[in-house]
């Protein structure tokens, strides 16, 4: 990675200053970028560590830009197409549902002790609210559950295919 820091690029209306919903988490893992990388890319692992996500479905072994694919988070079936990619770097899907509509980053920073992870979503409609009302920190609960078991898995090593 570059030695400026990257931002996440934020189409306008889903820009945290814009958006209803935004949570942003973060978490140092020493773990090289590039393991922490190969987890993330490889989403069909997903619900074999991180338990929000179920029958994630796609062509291929890993994401990258332009692929779309299915999966169940929160209990509600999303559909999602990679919009930005940079390996070992950046990765960020939109996901659109009945009621939601979400813009999902991940941003991959190499540091002093290996790498910082931060994920941010920003979300609008109707069902994202009712969630925020219901689980206000639901979401960023469950967003950090996902970095700290993807550093988990990270330290084990990179992904079998």
């Amino acid at each position: 990675m570059s030695e400026n820091k990257q931002n996440i690029i934020w189409p306008d209306e889903f820009h945290p200053n814009n958006a209803p919903i935004h949570v942003k988490n973060v978490l140092e893992m020493e773990v090289a970028p590039e393991v922490v990388w190969a987890w993330l890319i490889r989403a069909k692992l997903w619900p074999n560590w991180y338990p929000n996500a179920k029958r994630v479905r796609y062509d291929g072994s890993d994401l990258q830009k332009g692929i779309r694919f299915k999966w169940w988070t929160f209990g509600v079936p999303l559909t999602s197409t990679v919009v930005e990619y940079v390996p070992n770097e950046y990765i960020a899907w939109n996901a659109k549902a009945i009621g939601i509509w979400v813009y999902h980053a991940w941003l991959i920073e190499k540091t002093e002790n290996c790498c910082r992870v931060t994920t941010e979503e920003s979300q609008y409609g109707w069902l994202c609210r009712l969630s925020k009302l219901v689980f206000p920190e639901n979401m960023y609960k469950y967003h950090q559950i996902w970095l700290e078991n993807m550093q988990e898995k990270a330290r084990t090593g990179l992904p079998t295919p």
